[in-house]
């Protein structure tokens, strides 16, 4: 891709038509006008205001569930359940507010990016004004140092640009009369005069700031706790149902009656810890990787990193150094690879910093060639004009000259044989076919100059990055490179990092249908000659595939697709604009860290699991085990205070479950919450009949029926106990002494267990207390039934599942 589309108009053509004259550029009047008809040359945020996005945290499954929980405590005259849910309420919503106000500050880094200033000719003068004030037809001057403040077309001039952080180029392009430089690419030499032919998000920048704007991932934490919550419902309103045909039917209970029980079955499904468990686990796993040089700008990357199958690699600065190497070295005329290494580095000046005099004067250091015997008299960088160093050398009692530029330059001053030409261009043929950009290197005596040799350059692969991709791929994640370059240099660099070879013309794919578009994009390894707009869409097709997408880059041109992807990866020297659209920065060089990242974020993923296990296993006893009671004994084992304290006691403390610790997986983690809900069912179906059991023999043996009070504290301690015992069981896939919780888990769980013990012996308001015998043996049936006969039907469970 030559990162460059070529104006449809000439600079003369664009001064008619824009209706500039040359002589005076734009007048004060002209340019008011311009203004209000363009606009300021900067990109205008949508926002959406603090209040609005508060609101909506109460809209959604949860908060919904709360605020019906609100009005039937009103009914039922519950005011101290009223307030305790909803303190609730207002802690699930300014969790998520405050979550979702660490807001992706992309635009705003665009918009800086903007902020400087211009020299522009207005009313025949030349003067300095702030890029923003500038309008389509003003004639601007650029020169080396400059940040093209607005896309241009050349009138006078020519310039070297860098449009890296554009395009993704490593090499800089030449641009001159009629051609065109766009906003936010560097002027690296030289300096031209044009005009401007766009401004603001009108510009090939702007285009990229908008597609941030509209740039949205999806949030699995979301869909999440969406399919969690309607299995908690599904389950509530199915024994809801059948208790209010047995209650209003078969035994003419009051509404008042109903109503309790629909409070206590409500109360008992709502998982008002689950977005403060995926958040605080998510923010510690944000505060370990950070220890390992990975910082995470959107909690929810780190957990959706456990689930991303598909990662899409920025080759210029991500896969490769972003810094031009000597490749392949042809001497000609019987000289030697050293000569052509040693007269291209004497050709060079290291202190003009330009990437291809650095590139010969490092290979001349990785030689160990000695340059002590050489004097360089005279040196001339790089022109646009001429597109040649020179040098003047003194070595051996001769002086000559040293030439090192573009093959066609340098042999057009040297006399060469057919055979030499013919060797020449196959060489280059071949270099360009690996995707090297080639350079001639000639020595010039006696007015006669003679080729040495030609050297190909490339941006070099960095050290890890074939390492880092090998060790994605033992970890299921599927590696894709984009890159701007040409396909013969992408190829070159996927074959030397172990990627694919399976290649994708971007043109051809942009023209196919939808179906087979995403087809391709998922079949193919690397894309060649892309735009951002093309980076973009990539991710969103895949992400329409059901791909969890990650993305890496460094410049302007990624941040569209790095805040689209579920993990937007900024590697360490990426733009502010790339960092502020990532959700996740990379502090050290290259892709290091990334295999951290999944490691840690499919850690985070079994801690949740973890949670939703417990919470589905014991919202399914309670709800099931209260209806059938009702059956059995014509009586409530909880109310709905009960259920609250449940909440507080159990919900809250397994947060710690964020502790635990856990091993990752080596497959991408997708969330499955059917197969989750099945399995919890079925271990839940063992705590029920263990839970009537114990119920049985209090009621048998402990005369629980005569004081329902009693009753209710009965079945709080019961529910507890089977609570904190079922975190033993879910954390494991294997037996539960297979690995030891985590201190701050087995600490939580063992004072929880205690703090159960003591409420039901001793009692507080609104628990009633029980002998310390009954909480005793209590104690006992559960740990049998509750830790070790559970135990193995989970697993049992597990493994029948699976078969």
């Amino acid at each position: 891709m030559s990162g460059n589309l070529p104006p449809k108009k000439s600079f003369e053509e664009l001064l008619k038509e824009l209706g500039v004259d040359p002589l005076k550029g734009l007048t004060s009047e002209e340019v008011k006008i311009r203004q209000k008809k363009f606009g300021f040359n900067e990109v205008v945020e949508k926002k959406e205001s603090s209040l609005k996005r508060l609101a909506k945290k109460f809209w959604g499954l949860t908060s919904w569930m709360l605020e019906i929980t609100m009005v039937l405590t009103l009914i039922l005259g519950r005011y101290l359940d009223f307030y305790i849910v909803t303190g609730l309420l207002l802690l699930n919503v300014l969790l998520g507010y405050f979550q979702e106000e660490r807001a992706n500050k992309a635009l705003e880094a665009l918009k800086q990016k903007l902020h400087v200033n211009s020299r522009v000719y207005r009313d025949g003068k030349w003067t300095v004004i702030p890029a923003r004030e500038l309008v389509p037809g003003d004639i601007v001057r650029i020169r080396a140092g400059d940040i093209v403040p607005a896309d241009i077309v050349i009138g006078e001039g020519e310039v070297e640009v860098d449009q890296s952080a554009l395009t993704g180029e490593s090499l800089t392009v030449s641009r001159g009369s009629n051609e065109a430089v766009y906003s936010g690419s560097v002027i690296r030499r030289g300096e031209a005069t044009g005009i401007v032919t766009a401004t603001g998000a009108k510009t090939y920048f702007g285009k990229t700031t908008e597609l941030v704007n509209i740039a949205r991932p999806k949030l699995h934490m979301e869909e999440v706790i969406g399919q969690v919550v309607k299995w908690l419902l599904i389950m509530v309103i199915t024994l809801l149902a059948a208790a209010f045909v047995y209650s209003a039917i078969l035994i003419k209970a009051g509404y008042l009656s109903l109503l309790e029980l629909s409070l206590v079955l409500l109360v008992s499904a709502i998982p008002v810890a689950l977005p403060a468990m995926f958040t605080i686990t998510m923010a510690l796993g944000s505060i370990e990787l950070s220890k390992k040089g990975v910082l995470v700008t959107r909690l929810s990357a780190s957990e959706d990193a456990a689930s991303m199958d598909t990662l899409c690699v920025d080759k210029t600065g991500t896969i490769t150094l972003n810094k031009i190497s000597v490749a392949e070295v042809v001497p000609v005329n019987s000289f030697s690879e050293d000569d052509v290494v040693i007269f291209g580095a004497l050709a060079s000046e290291e202190a003009n910093q330009d990437p291809i005099d650095l590139a010969f004067i490092q290979e001349a250091k990785d030689k160990k060639v000695d340059l002590n015997k050489y004097k360089v008299l005279k040196f001339v960088p790089f022109d646009p004009k001429t597109r040649r160093t020179e040098a003047t050398v003194q070595f051996d009692g001769k002086t000559v000259d040293v030439i090192k530029g573009a093959v066609n330059v340098v042999i057009q001053l040297c006399k060469l044989d057919e055979q030499t030409k013919k060797k020449v261009q196959e060489t280059m043929d071949e270099m360009a076919e690996k995707g090297y950009r080639s350079l001639g290197v000639a020595l010039r005596e006696n007015n006669e100059a003679k080729l040495i040799g030609i050297v190909g350059l490339y941006d070099k692969p960095r050290p890890d990055s074939a390492h880092l991709i090998s060790e994605l791929k033992d970890l299921g994640v599927k590696v894709k490179m984009l890159t701007g370059d040409a396909k013969p240099i992408a190829l070159q660099v996927a074959k030397q990092v172990g990627l694919g070879e399976n290649a994708a013309d971007i043109v051809e794919v942009k023209q196919m249908n939808d179906e087979e578009r995403d087809e391709i994009i998922e079949k193919s390894d690397v894309f060649a000659e892309v735009y951002p707009e093309d980076k973009y869409m990539i991710v969103k097709s895949l992400q329409k595939k059901k791909h969890i997408v990650g993305m890496t880059g460094d410049g302007v041109n990624d941040a569209p697709a790095l805040k689209q992807a579920e993990v937007g990866i900024a590697v360490s020297n990426a733009t502010d604009v790339a960092k502020a659209a990532a959700s996740v920065v990379l502090t050290q060089p290259g892709l290091i860290n990334i295999v951290d990242l999944v490691k840690t974020g499919r850690m985070i993923y079994q801690r949740i699991v973890t949670w939703i296990f417990n919470k589905v296993v014991k919202t399914f006893q309670i709800v099931v085990f209260t209806v059938i009671a009702l059956f059995l004994w014509n009586r409530f084992v909880v109310n709905a205070y009960d259920v609250l304290l449940l909440l507080f006691l159990i919900d809250f403390v397994t947060i710690s479950i964020s502790t635990d610790n856990v091993r990752y997986s080596k497959n991408p983690d997708k969330w499955n919450i059917d197969w989750l809900v099945k399995v919890s069912m079925l271990i839940g179906v063992a705590s029920v009949i263990e839970s009537l059991f114990f119920t049985y023999i209090g009621v048998k043996y402990f005369a629980l029926l005569n004081n329902v009070n009693q009753l209710h504290t009965f079945g709080f301690e019961l529910l507890m106990l089977s609570g904190m015992l079922t975190i033993f069981v879910v954390r494991e896939r294997g037996h539960f002494w297979n690995s030891r919780p985590s201190n701050t888990l087995l600490i939580s769980i063992i004072t929880d267990i205690a703090l159960a013990v003591a409420i039901s012996t001793f009692g507080i308001p609104g628990i009633t207390p029980i002998p310390l015998i009954d909480s005793l043996t209590l104690l006992a049936l559960s740990v049998i039934f509750m830790l070790f006969v559970n135990d193995f039907v989970k697993i049992a469970v597990i493994k029948k599942i699976k078969q």
